[in-house]
């Protein structure tokens, strides 16, 4: 099925058991268009907390991916490493496996998908094995089987884990190395007032979380190696 076909319902058990309807693309798009300087930001962030199969997630994907091939397509070595930095802001969190599983997939789509059309344009053009491997690992830390109410993983009927959810942030200090770093979502609240990522400055003292796990910089081409370590 093309995208601009999706269903907004998969089935009335999983409407009434989970309240699950999808967003159509039209709305989709009318709602990136609100913020459509941020969704043209290479690594602008973004967290989708209940992204379903990843309408939103794509939308913007492909504006940030059409971006990169403006400013960098002339060099293969410049697209590949910025195209890897789109996939890394996109965030999303969802309660149904599959909708994780599709999700991951239809984004790693169409960050495939350019990588061959410029093949086919350009012999030039990277198109690593290896990059995918990239590609795949950061949407496996960031699209994530959980419940972002509870901010806790679930098991496979959606109920929740003793584990809470916790993200990656990529950073890129240097040239293509990359710093990650990890984070619980329960810890980016200062307290249980605040809203989701409610950090910046409150009472004139800035709210800074601290990470749970920090690796050290590496090139951005051997993340997932070695199980990601």
């Amino acid at each position: 099925m093309l995208d601009n076909e999706r269903r907004q319902v998969k089935s009335r058990e999983r409407v009434r058991e989970r309240g699950e309807v999808f967003t159509a693309e039209r709305e989709v798009k009318a709602m990136c268009d609100l913020v459509k300087n941020e969704t043209e930001r290479i690594d602008s962030t973004f967290l989708e907390p209940a992204c379903g199969d990843g309408n939103f997630l794509v939308e913007i994907l492909r504006r940030k991916l059409a971006v990169a091939e403006r400013r960098y397509g002339k060099s293969a070595d410049d697209f590949a490493f910025h195209s890897i930095r789109a996939l890394m802001s996109l965030y999303g969190v969802d309660i149904l496996k599959d909708n994780v599983e599709a999700c991951r997939e239809r984004l790693l789509d169409i960050w495939r998908d350019l990588a061959r059309t410029r093949k086919a344009q350009d012999p030039h053009a990277d198109a690593d094995a290896n990059l995918e491997r990239v590609a795949r690992f950061v949407l496996e830390k960031n699209i994530l089987f959980g419940n972002t109410l509870s901010m806790k993983l679930v098991d496979d009927e959606g109920k929740d884990l003793d584990e809470p959810i916790v993200f990656t942030e990529w950073t890129n200090p240097a040239g293509r190395k990359v710093k990650r770093r990890e984070f619980r979502l329960d810890s980016l609240q200062r307290n249980e007032n605040d809203t989701l990522f409610a950090w910046a400055e409150k009472d004139n003292n800035a709210f800074i979380p601290v990470p749970i796990r920090e690796y050290p910089m590496t090139d951005y081409r051997e993340l997932g190696e070695d199980d990601g370590r």
